[in-house]
């Protein structure tokens, strides 16, 4: 199912993969310092790992937000994760001339939610031969995303992952409808359950996104139940200082213990 992604390992093992890692590449040494404890759990586990980091933000509520620490700077520190911990990489691309630039340091490029109908924004990232990661748009729903599967493969690139993040419950809140996760599974692609942005309170009068971190748990064990394909979970070690994201983020702390329960859960469900 993902053996097509270079470098990732334990794919023969019967547990879900993990797309894992800071909402925002910040600086080297924190993102090192993620990846190589996220890496050391995934490695005693046997769970496969795709390292994630935004490289920039493109899409924050206020003008004074944090977005990024320059653009090829945060993807070399996404190619020295992929070096010297020996795992895939993941980052969103959000304008068609990303595709490429972002395609020579990772292995995996995202098309974040609100963009998942942008046609020309997924043929260029399929043109680059990497796999694509789709998030399901907050307004659509999972019958939708067929679509922005067949223009990925109608691209000529069949290597095509899908991540639910949660649907928009009035203005301010998200729900996730579990029945998507077999509906998407249909299109004959791996689907992902985003455990931390479903659970975000977008549209706050602060302009700072809100969160419910507390309930990563309850939808990552949810997910895991109906028979996800995979989890995504933003860590830091320290949210509340986090540069982006840091209300829905899950404690780095507590990631090992959540992912042998998960684990547990999965070999019930097989």
């Amino acid at each position: 199912m993902l053996d097509h992604i270079p470098g990732i390992k334990y794919t023969n093992s019967s547990n879900f993969f993990l797309m894992a890692g800071p909402c925002a590449i910040e600086g080297e040494d924190i993102v090192l310092r993620i990846a190589e404890r996220i890496v050391e759990i995934t490695d005693k586990l046997q769970i496969p790992l795709i390292f994630k980091g935004s490289y920039r933000k493109a899409n924050r509520s206020r003008i004074d937000s944090f977005t990024g620490i320059g653009d090829e700077k945060a993807l070399k520190i996404l190619a020295k994760v992929s070096r010297e911990f020996g795992v895939p990489t993941v980052t969103d691309i959000h304008e068609s001339v990303e595709a490429a630039m972002a395609a020579c340091y990772v292995d995996v490029l995202q098309i974040p939610a609100f963009l998942c109908r942008q046609t020309d924004l997924l043929i260029a990232a399929a043109k680059t031969g990497k796999a694509v990661n789709i998030k399901k748009g907050q307004f659509l729903s999972a019958a939708s995303m067929g679509f922005a599967v067949d223009k990925v493969k109608d691209s000529g690139n069949s290597n095509v992952i899908l991540t639910d993040r949660g649907n928009t419950f009035g203005y301010q809140d998200l729900i996730v409808d579990f029945r998507g996760i077999p509906e998407m599974q249909s299109f004959g692609v791996p689907v992902v359950m985003d455990c931390t942005h479903s659970l975000q309170q977008p549209n706050q009068v602060t302009g700072v996104t809100g969160g419910k971190p507390a309930l990563i748990e309850t939808i990552a064990k949810a997910a895991i139940a109906v028979g996800a394909d995979g989890l995504f979970i933003e860590t830091h070690p320290e949210p509340e200082y986090a540069k982006s994201d840091g209300a829905n983020m899950l404690h780095l702390n507590v990631l090992e213990p959540l992912l042998e329960k998960l684990i547990r859960i999965r070999q019930a469900v097989i």
